[in-house]
C-alpha cells in the first residue's frame, strides 16, 4: 500500500509530492496537462498588494518557507529556479511619493518596502517621479520547475501521464484503491481541473484567465522587475515576460488576440523602445472569490483531500498551503480557518 495518490503535478502538487517525499512517504501522482496556469504564470512572489499598499495574508511566514523549499528543489535538481530581484513600482506623481513613504512607516509593510525613492534610468521608460522598491520580491521559472520535476519524478517511476478515472476510485475505510494499487491518502491539486471532480467540484473555485506575453528588447537592460499597469519581468537573454490580463468570464487556456492587445497597450505606454514579441501565453488562474485557499479534507470520505484556489500568488502559497495539509493528514494538525474548506458552510456537498 502506497501513503499517497497526488492528482495533479502543477505547482500545488509539486509542492505536496516533494513534502511527502522529504517524510520518506511513497507516492504515485497522476498529471494529465489539461491545465497549465503553473507552466505560463509570471511566477512574481510579491508580499505587497501595491494597488492598496496592504500586506499580502501571512507574507512572512509564506516567502520563509517559500526560500528553503525552492532552494531545496535547486539542490536536489541542480537547476535554478528561484531569482531574487527587486520590484520597482513606477511612481506617477508628488501625491504618489507621498503615499509610498507613508505606506513604509507602517510596522507590518515595513519589511516589505524600502523607504527610499528610486531614482533610475532605463532605456525606453520614463519615470520622473521615481520608483517605489519592494524587498524581498522575486520570481520563481515555474516552467522550468516543472519540467524538472516532472522529470525526476518520471525518472523515479512515480508519474503517470494520464488522466484520473473518478469512477475507478473505490473508497474504503482505511485505504482507496485506484487500478491496482491501493493508498492511504488522495491529494486533489488539479487546479481549475476540479470542475471535472464529483468529489470537490461543489468548491466555489471560479478561475481566472491570464495572459501574457514573452518579448525580446535588446536595448531595455532591466535589472529589476517593472510595475505598472503590466509587469515587466527580465529572464535573461533580452527576453522579458510582460502581464497580465484579467479575465472572469473566459475560462479557456487559448491565446486570444483581445488579451495580447490589451498588453501591447499598456506596454506601448510604459516602453518606448523597440520590442518583439517572442511568445503568447495564456492559462486560467485557480482563483477563489474570498481570495483565500482550499484546503481541507472531505466531509464524507476523510481518505480525501483537496490543495487548490492558490489564485495568483501560487509560488508563495503552494509550499505553506502543501505543508499546512500534509500536518492536518500526518499530525492532525487543524488547519487554520482562512483556508479550511469548512468555511464554506452553504456547500452542497450531495
Amino acid at each position: 500500500m502506497k501513503d499517497y495518490l497526488i492528482v495533479g503535478c502543477g505547482l500545488a502538487g509539486i509542492a505536496f509530492a516533494e513534502i511527502a517525499l522529504q517524510h520518506q512517504k511513497t507516492i504515485s501522482v497522476f498529471e494529465n496537462y489539461s491545465q497549465n496556469s503553473s507552466k505560463v504564470a509570471g511566477g512574481l512572489y510579491n508580499p505587497v498588494i501595491l494597488k492598496r499598499f496592504s500586506e499580502v495574508w501571512n507574507a512572512q511566514e509564506q516567502l520563509q518557507l517559500l526560500q528553503v523549499f525552492y532552494q531545496g528543489l535547486e539542490q536536489k535538481l541542480k537547476s535554478k529556479f528561484d531569482f531574487p530581484v527587486p520590484i520597482f513600482r513606477k511612481i506617477y506623481s508628488v501625491q504618489e511619493q507621498n503615499n509610498w513613504v507613508l505606506a513604509t512607516d507602517k510596522l507590518n509593510l515595513a519589511p516589505f518596502l524600502s523607504p527610499d525613492i528610486k531614482h533610475i534610468k532605463y532605456n525606453g521608460i520614463d519615470s520622473p517621479f521615481g520608483y517605489g522598491e519592494v524587498l524581498q520580491s522575486g520570481y520563481v521559472d515555474t516552467n522550468l520547475l516543472l519540467q524538472k520535476y516532472q522529470a525526476y519524478l518520471t525518472e523515479l517511476h512515480l508519474l503517470n501521464q494520464e488522466s484520473i478515472d473518478y469512477s475507478q476510485l473505490k473508497i474504503h475505510a482505511d485505504y482507496v484503491s485506484y487500478q491496482d494499487e491501493q493508498y492511504k491518502e488522495v491529494v486533489f491539486a488539479e487546479g481549475f481541473g476540479i470542475h471535472a471532480n464529483p468529489f470537490f467540484s461543489c468548491l466555489p473555485l471560479d478561475g481566472t484567465k491570464g495572459e501574457l506575453i514573452v518579448i525580446k528588447a535588446p536595448d531595455l537592460k532591466l535589472d529589476a522587475i517593472i510595475k505598472s499597469s503590466v509587469f515587466i519581468l527580465p529572464i535573461g537573454n533580452d527576453l522579458y515576460k510582460v502581464g497580465a490580463t484579467y479575465n472572469w468570464q473566459d475560462k479557456t487556456a487559448t491565446p486570444t488576440e483581445a488579451g495580447k492587445n490589451e498588453l501591447l497597450t499598456h506596454l506601448k505606454n510604459l516602453l518606448h523602445s523597440e520590442f518583439e514579441v517572442i511568445d503568447h501565453l495564456a492559462g486560467v488562474r485557480p482563483t477563489v472569490k474570498d481570495r483565500r485557499p482550499l484546503v481541507g479534507t472531505h466531509p464524507s470520505f476523510s481518505r480525501l483531500h483537496v490543495l487548490n484556489g492558490l489564485g495568483t500568488r501560487g509560488v508563495m502559497l503552494a509550499p505553506s498551503m502543501a505543508q499546512s495539509l500534509y500536518d492536518k493528514i500526518e499530525n492532525q494538525t487543524p488547519l487554520s480557518l482562512e483556508i479550511d474548506i469548512q468555511r464554506l458552510k452553504k456547500i452542497n456537498w450531495t
